[in-house]
């Protein structure tokens, strides 16, 4: 698909992608429920495009009751079960209940902090931290960042958050711009 607006590389390869690179992707995001949802949906792409991750996000929001992390926390193994026989998500178990899990874990942190916002972003001082890459290859996989809150989650119980996925996440709510130098929506936030 070709792109007359310049957009990073990947951002321009679908409908969807685009979408989500325009208004989405490194923008910072505050609000309790889509800060779960981000996660859920990163750990959700783990070995996958994420081209399919929003292929299939309309349904996965809808089957995990839009990620609402009270709603997910209290699911048992008949919900877990019937998760697992729904096409509109990506049917792994071991990732399934680790978004199970983690709902909980998400609301200790709310429990202990306040909120999970303040949580997330303290880890860079309430702050974006811009990158300045002129090649998507030169955008790490992860970071010494990504490693701390990854070292964190797991100590917190949260499962299936390696640096690599956490450096994803912090992408998604914007804690991490790395749209490239000339992307046009690198400052829009």
């Amino acid at each position: 698909m070709e792109d007359p607006y310049n957009r990073c590389d990947w951002g321009a390869k679908t409908p969807l992608t685009m979408k989500y690179h325009d208004e989405r992707w490194c923008k910072p995001m505050h609000e309790e429920q889509e800060l779960f949802a981000m996660l859920s949906l990163e750990i959700m792409s783990s070995g996958l495009s994420w081209s399919l991750i929003l292929d299939k996000e309309t349904g996965m929001r809808q089957a995990f009751d839009q990620f609402n992390p009270e709603v997910v926390a209290t699911y048992d193994q008949p919900k877990i079960d019937e998760l697992l026989k729904n096409p509109s998500i990506i049917r792994n178990t071991m990732k399934v209940n680790a978004i199970v899990q983690n709902a909980q874990a998400f609301l200790a942190i709310v429990q202990e902090i306040g909120s999970f916002d303040a949580y997330i972003w303290s880890f860079s001082d309430y702050q974006p931290i811009v990158h300045h890459a002129t090649k998507f290859k030169d955008i790490p996989a992860q970071s010494k960042l990504s490693e701390t809150i990854s070292k964190d989650f797991k100590k917190r119980g949260f499962r299936f958050v390696g640096p690599v996925i956490v450096y994803s996440y912090l992408q998604s709510i914007g804690i991490y711009n790395d749209h490239l130098e000339g992307c046009p929506w690198k400052y829009t936030h």
